[in-house]
């Protein structure tokens, strides 16, 4: 009898052992401009969610530049006046590389987008393209990757200028992030608000920022990963 126990429990354990396997990695691709080139995912994003998921069922791919538009990853863009720039995509393209490299003869049992990105479109008033060129950018993740089944999680901007001096779009563009995330339907978002307060990684004092703090940083990259942990999860369920 308890041979056949024995046996039962060792069965039960390789059959959920093979399940883990089946299933797969989750895959974690963070990318946008200054504020997700300064979040380090090592500090905070990595330890999250390979807390929750472990450490050999997490793939992280971190890949961003500064002060760049939407258009740099988006290959299909034009200029409000119909003009497709010569550098289109080719941030995507470098991302892509990191992703297919990262993911060689992997199984993926998901894949979670992070974005932190709209500044330069703000500054450049380019809001007014800014929603339906971001669905591009996801549906050339999609294809791409050959799923259908994307999480998405996006920092909003922060409430640095807000009244729209210098970033004339900027509180047009809080409000069309938000949106995206809400309105997808494995999508969410991030509040940055109080981020940008505090001392920077100089050792300065900021306010309002237009960057955040050393522990901005550090709390975006848990708000990150709390929320694409909470996206996977639920799409398990």
């Amino acid at each position: 009898m308890k041979s056949l126990l024995s046996l039962g429990i060792i069965s039960l354990l390789l059959s959920v052992e093979l399940s883990a396997e089946v299933a797969g990695k989750h895959l974690f691709i963070l990318s946008g401009q200054s504020n997700m080139v300064w979040l380090k995912p090592k500090v905070a994003f990595t330890p999250a969610v390979e807390k929750e998921f472990g450490n050999d069922k997490v793939i992280v791919v971190h890949d961003a530049q500064s002060g760049k538009p939407l258009h740099r990853w988006l290959k299909s863009w034009k200029t409000p006046e119909g003009v497709k720039p010569e550098a289109s995509g080719d941030l995507y393209d470098r991302l892509m590389a990191k992703v297919k490299k990262a993911t060689e003869g992997q199984k993926l049992a998901s894949v979670t987008f992070i974005w932190m990105q709209g500044e330069r479109d703000a500054r450049l008033q380019w809001s007014s393209l800014y929603e339906a060129g971001f669905k591009s950018l996801l549906q050339q993740l999609e294809t791409d990757l050959g799923r259908k089944d994307l999480n998405v999680v996006i920092g909003r901007l922060s409430d640095f200028d807000n009244d729209n001096r210098s970033y004339q779009d900027c509180s047009k563009m809080r409000a069309i992030l938000q949106k995206i995330a809400e309105e997808h339907p494995r999508g969410d978002w991030v509040n940055t608000d109080d981020l940008n307060d505090g001392i920077n990684r100089k050792g300065e004092k900021i306010s309002n920022d237009l960057h955040y703090s050393v522990e901005g940083y550090k709390l975006l990259g848990e708000r990150f990963a709390a929320k694409a942990i909470a996206l996977v999860r639920r799409a398990e369920t």
